[in-house]
């Protein structure tokens, strides 16, 4: 098979589509043949050489796809050959095959096309995981997504809409407002030319939010902080500025606030069927029902792998960027 290879950490430049020996699929697996796959930030720190790979993981990029079974392994029961899929994966999705645990296989939901299926597993189960199953965002209640318009954030933004939550969102452009406001964002919020902290607590009648969702880390550890309610959640999925600050512990203590950061790749096998089982039960049903859309900003061909991080370098996207072998 074809696959897209890290000749060597550095810029996109080092992708390169080669020949590669196909997965093997264990017993509990499932070997899908890739329809597409999307771009995650996880991908270009995994090309440049600052992102371990979890044990066992393929060392190809690509953390979802979409497909068609082509191979079961003796163990599973639940697909069959010919099933069209999605799936959360570790590894492997730039490629025109890849191995998955029969438990992080979810079905393609009706209404949506098989190609376009592969926006969702990775952004359903990371928000699903942090927002819902850990920091228990509910009905009623606020929430703030950092980077809204990108494809944690339009999956984000959409899912928390549907649970009756009100919504504000960050992003960089008038631009990339509208499109969060569109996606049904109450509060739309720009971080180059507003203090996000001060808009919050306007908003909210000097309260400020319950939950945060961000991808920040330090740059915005304290400020998150000030924006939140008394009893509020903070969780990290990410560092796109420094990795390292100060914290006044006494601010948690008066607040009572509650501070996680957590990845989903290296998480264990058995967390992650459970997140997929969680996400099939809760927010499959909404894809079904058509209140949650698949957000992509273009496809580009397997070949063009390139180029395809080059435009999520840029943060010009909106969405998520797929790639089609």
């Amino acid at each position: 098979m074809k696959a897209i290879v890290i000749t060597t950490p550095g810029g996109p430049e080092v992708l390169k589509l080669q020949e590669v020996e196909d997965p093997r699929i264990k017993d509990d697996e499932v070997l899908i043949k890739v329809e597409a796959t999307a771009l995650n930030r996880t991908d270009t720190l995994q090309r440049k050489g600052s992102y371990p790979l979890p044990k066992g993981a393929s060392p190809y990029p690509g953390l979802e796809c979409s497909g068609t079974v082509v191979s079961v392994g003796e163990r599973v029961s639940r697909w069959k050959v010919g099933d069209q899929v999605c799936a959360l994966i570790s590894g492997g999705g730039y490629a025109e095959k890849v191995a998955v645990p029969a438990g992080h296989v979810l079905p393609v939901p009706p209404g949506v096309s098989l190609k376009d299926a592969a926006a969702f597993p990775e952004v359903a189960c990371t928000v699903w995981s942090t927002v819902f199953m850990t920091s228990h965002l509910s009905a009623g209640e606020t929430f703030l997504v950092h980077g809204g318009s990108s494809g944690i954030g339009t999956f984000a933004i959409q899912i928390a809409k549907c649970q009756g939550v009100r919504v504000f969102a960050t992003a960089g452009s008038e631009e990339k407002l509208a499109f969060c406001k569109k996606l049904g964002a109450d509060v739309c919020i720009n971080y180059k030319t507003e203090d996000f902290v001060a808009r919050v607590k306007e908003e909210t009648g000097g309260k400020g939010v319950n939950v945060i969702l961000d991808c920040v880390g330090a740059p915005y550890f304290q400020r998150n902080l000030d924006s939140i309610d008394f009893d509020g959640r903070l969780f990290i999925i990410g560092i796109q500025g420094e990795a390292k600050t100060e914290l006044n512990i006494g601010s948690l203590f008066a607040r009572r606030l509650t501070v996680q950061a957590a990845g989903l790749r290296s998480r264990s096998l058995e967390n992650k069927a459970e997140i997929v089982s969680e996400v099939e039960k809760y927010v499959w049903p909404a894809i079904t029902a058509g209140e949650l859309k698949p957000v992509i900003h273009k496809y580009f061909p397997l070949s063009e792998a390139a180029e395809a991080h080059q435009l999520m370098e840029s943060s010009k996207h909106m969405g998520k960027i797929m790639l089609v072998p």
